[in-house]
């Protein structure tokens, strides 16, 4: 049964949305540090000697302990209290903050960008579940349901607006004091979230939950983690790499047969018996690999190509961020009026059509001016279909499996994320962006036909 319990502190800021805004800044400090790192990347590069798979694995490291650790964050915090997980992810979050900004080489900023992902989960995972509870659903008064929507809303937007401004506050911030400064600002952001949560997040958990899966979590991670191992060592024997690779699939398939015999599975296959399911579940990785994996690759890109330092590297980044932040009720327009379908292959098209384009930049050396043009029209596209996604696989779940289905598609996405840049930086090998942003096309290319294929025009 569900154990809710007041905070001692009780909840001193009374607006309504208090709550909502208090996780808002919680979940978002986690997204920001997923690309606020992009543009500092050739910045740690040269100051740690660092190769193609070294600059990687520091975005990876972060996106792989972030979807391993997911699904044991929800556990433990439906056992032992979504408030009290929350705060601990937040202090260790401003731990892994400090580490990254004291590294001396590239295994301790590793392990400090894996602890933040670790400490992600808890944030992400503890967040969602607060507000849920916060503001629950109900069938009699349609003011609670408002507030229900409002909160998720402000979580949608301020998440956004973090990831997608990430790479020019990065830009500026490391400009101005260096780019260890992009990590030790999480520190006062952290005392302050420590300090709302306190006040406004009641305690809550559920004695009857999920028990923690820890040969889930370990099997999940293996099926991401050697595939990605394998393609950022793409220099190696030809012989490791496919045996990494398969290695990989073995878990994951290993992982679906675990999952169906557990009576509480920590993630369900059977979310996806239909095919409009795997098709979302497609359009999510494509997203992730084409589009938000290209974004770490554009600074290293526009340095190499037009010599553009961090600072401005920042701003011309906005070109392919500031769609995301104004396209997103277009997106959810097109899915009223024309259907899941239509606008998912429409968005999905925009971003192949771009990371053509960008590519064709590369490989010609065409203007910096067409190279922004290319930018905002493949971050056009990703605005567009982004912000729905997530909410197309949960619409698709039963009712009581809709927390699930929100943390698989997370779980997608940061998987995404991590091949894709893993495969991008294979193929480049850090001079080759032609070849890299072409993949990237490939990618969505893919995702689009998904959408045509398996998606129907309207779907409710």
């Amino acid at each position: 049964m569900s154990d809710l319990a007041q905070s001692t502190t009780g909840l001193s800021l009374k607006h309504p949305m208090a709550v909502a805004w208090v996780l808002a800044l919680s979940v978002s400090l986690a997204n920001f540090d997923v690309t606020v790192v992009a543009v500092v990347l050739p910045a740690i590069r040269d100051e740690l000697g660092f190769s193609i798979s070294a600059t990687a694995w520091v975005m990876d490291a972060y996106s792989l302990a972030f979807a391993g650790s997911l699904f044991a964050a929800g556990a433990l915090a439906d056992r032992f209290g979504r408030r009290r997980m929350l705060l601990l992810g937040n202090a260790g979050f401003a731990l892994a903050s400090l580490l990254c900004g004291l590294t001396w080489d590239g295994p301790s900023l590793w392990f400090a960008r894996a602890l933040q992902g670790v400490c992600a989960a808890f944030y992400i995972t503890g967040g969602l579940a607060a507000i849920s509870l916060a503001y629950p659903p109900s069938d009699n008064a349609a003011h609670a349901n408002h507030g229900r929507a409002r909160a998720f809303g402000i979580i949608g937007v301020t998440s956004g607006a973090a990831m997608a401004l990430g790479p020019t506050l990065g830009g500026f911030v490391a400009a101005g004091f260096g780019w260890r400064w992009i990590f030790l600002i999480n520190l006062p952001v952290c005392a302050i979230c420590a300090w709302a949560v306190r006040r406004v997040i009641a305690e809550s958990r559920d004695e009857e939950g999920r028990a923690l899966d820890i040969i889930g979590v370990v099997l999940l991670t293996l099926a991401i983690a050697l595939p990605v191992q394998a393609l950022l060592h793409s220099d190696g024997a030809p012989v490791w790499r496919w045996f990494a690779t398969g290695a990989g699939v073995l878990f994951g398939i290993a992982l679906v047969r675990q999952q169906k015999r557990r009576a509480k599975p920590m993630l369900d296959p059977m979310l996806f018996r239909r095919r409009e399911a795997i098709g979302i579940g497609c359009l999510l990785l494509s997203l992730s690999a084409g589009y938000w994996a290209t974004l770490i690759y554009l600074p290293l890109y526009l340095l190499a190509a037009f010599g553009l330092d961090v600072e401005r590297s920042g701003l011309a980044m906005l070109c392919a961020t500031l769609p995301m932040l104004a396209l997103p009720p277009v997106g959810v327009w097109a899915t009223q009026r024309y259907g899941w379908q239509a606008t998912f292959t429409g968005g999905l098209l925009l971003l192949t059509a771009g990371l053509t384009l960008l590519a064709y930049a590369a490989f010609t050396g065409a203007s910096l001016w067409f190279a922004l043009g290319a930018m905002l029209l493949l971050a056009s596209g990703a605005g567009v279909s982004n912000s729905q996604v997530s909410g197309a696989l949960v619409a698709l779940a039963p009712p009581d499996r809709a927390g699930m289905a929100s943390a698989m598609a997370t779980t997608l996405r940061q998987a995404g994320f991590a091949i894709g840049i893993a495969l991008l930086g294979a193929v480049s090998g850090g001079v080759n962006y032609a070849a890299a942003f072409g993949v990237a096309a490939f990618a969505a290319a893919l995702g689009a036909a998904a959408a045509a294929l398996t998606l129907k025009r309207i779907l409710t």
